[in-house]
């Protein structure tokens, strides 16, 4: 069977969890057998290619690169469906004849995609990495820092999204209001409806705003499938009107080597970890504030992250930062497991849901007990107090506190090792994804006899 797997971006210079997703749904899909192309987004602004359209080579895996430098977006809804897209994915399509399309993250292709697969008579099965299909900042975060539950009916709270990450003057306006945030994109949309161009477009942004939920929700009908890893975002999409009948459940998997976590000479500080982007919404911050109120005798922070992707928080960090935190910088994927054998405990204190981050699984596998926000993306893969615990999210008295806890008695946190563990592989997974396509009648009986589906 001919897979091929559409992702925003990819390997060597895109390497977190939904780039690692794919890959190693690649790398299965080979070892069973099957003929796979990862056709790969490089966003504009990044360093492009002569054409839009080049081939390459990752890990054994064929890879086609789009790259938006030479098809460019110049309004919000060409970032969810863009027309001028649309021939370069054709070509692309008719060159690889797939047998199945399966979307890892509809960025850079855009909804114009899904149209093109069905216009080709090709089955799509998306595995849903984030909220993207109806969350205009993808993760479910409201202007204000609260938690979201998707658009509401005025698409007010949208708005008032797009305000704060545009930067826009309004902006300041915004925050004077009496409520601030949260009536800020209703009072946005009626001075709108009334004629005025608070957004410096025409309103073309509000529009685009508007629509947007509605154009995806229809564009995602065109899935035969759509593959959740985790119960939240299930739940999420079935809330905001999805089709349930088309919704699977199917957790990822990890490749690591799930070794003994090693015994710590009596005495040693406990290590916390942390592994991932270094960006506010991952709330690195939370933790550097709330370990360095520590001795560093008894606890050591190691950050593990680009310290290029957001320069001005990354020196917030450092200037933060005491004696006991220690900036490391990243490592090969390879080294996982090497890594987490450092860590007594793993930290993930995001702001925002997350959605089953692998880092979490990974250090589940590798018996390395977690500290995390109590969102449910999160939460759902612990035991509380056995093998992990959970903090109010967004609060760093409330990780302080978590801390000093854990940390009165350190051989409570060594113990969890033991009790701490994820056996679910990249194999088991990818083997979820071709029952998913042969329930939803994708893998046909003369692709099952051909290619052994």
């Amino acid at each position: 069977m001919k897979i091929a797997l559409f992702v925003h971006c990819f390997f060597p210079n895109h390497f977190y969890g939904t780039e690692t997703y794919t890959l190693e749904l690649a790398r299965n899909f080979q070892g069973l057998g099957h003929e796979v192309t990862v056709v790969a987004g490089i966003f504009q602004g990044e360093e492009g290619n002569d054409a839009a359209l080049s081939s390459y080579s990752y890990d054994g895996i064929d890879v086609i690169a789009f790259d938006k430098n030479h098809v460019p977006h110049s309004r919000i809804a060409e970032t969810y469906f863009q027309e001028a897209a649309r021939p370069h994915l054709r070509k692309i399509i008719a060159q690889i004849k797939p047998d199945v399309i399966h979307v890892t993250h509809l960025i850079n292709h855009t909804a114009v995609l899904l149209e093109e697969a069905k216009y080709a008579g090709v089955p799509i099965v998306a595995t849903l990495t984030d909220f993207f299909g109806f969350c205009f900042n993808n993760k479910l975060e409201a202007a204000d820092g609260s938690l979201c539950v998707g658009p509401n009916k005025l698409r007010s709270n949208c708005i008032s999204c797009y305000v704060k990450a545009s930067n826009h003057p309004i902006g300041d306006w915004v925050s004077a209001l009496p409520l601030g945030w949260p009536v800020a994109g209703l009072a946005i949309r009626i001075a709108n409806r009334l004629g005025a161009d608070y957004v410096g477009d025409g309103g073309a942004s509000i529009h685009d705003l508007i629509a947007r939920p509605d154009v995806l929700k229809q564009a995602y009908e065109n899935y035969d499938a759509m593959i959740a890893p985790s119960r939240f975002l299930y739940k999420s999409y079935r809330a905001n009107g999805f089709d349930e009948r088309k919704l699977h459940l199917s957790h990822f998997g990890v490749d690591l080597d799930r070794r003994p976590k090693p015994k710590r000479a009596p005495n040693t500080p406990i290590t916390i970890g942390y592994v991932g982007q270094i960006a506010p919404h991952k709330g690195v911050d939370l933790l550097v504030s709330a370990v360095r109120d520590f001795s560093g005798s008894a606890v050591r922070l190691n950050i593990y992250g680009p310290e290029n992707q957001d320069p001005s928080y990354m020196k917030k960090l450092r200037e933060m930062g005491g004696e006991n935190i220690h900036f490391c910088g990243t490592f090969a994927p390879s080294r996982m497991a090497d890594v987490m054998a450092e860590f007594d405990l793993l930290a993930i204190p995001s702001t925002w849901y997350e959605n089953s981050p692998l880092v979490l699984l990974n250090a589940l596998a590798s018996h390395t007990p977690v500290i995390v926000s109590d969102v449910e993306g999160l939460t759902e893969f612990i035991e509380e107090g056995v093998s992990g615990w959970s903090f109010k999210r967004a609060d760093a008295s409330s990780l302080r506190s978590l801390l000093g806890r854990l940390l009165e008695d350190p051989d409570v946190i060594r113990a969890s090792a033991g009790k701490t563990s994820y056996e679910r592989t990249p194999l088991s997974m990818t083997e979820d994804l071709l029952a998913v396509y042969e329930k939803v009648g994708i893998c046909s009986t003369r692709i099952a006899s051909e290619t052994n589906c």
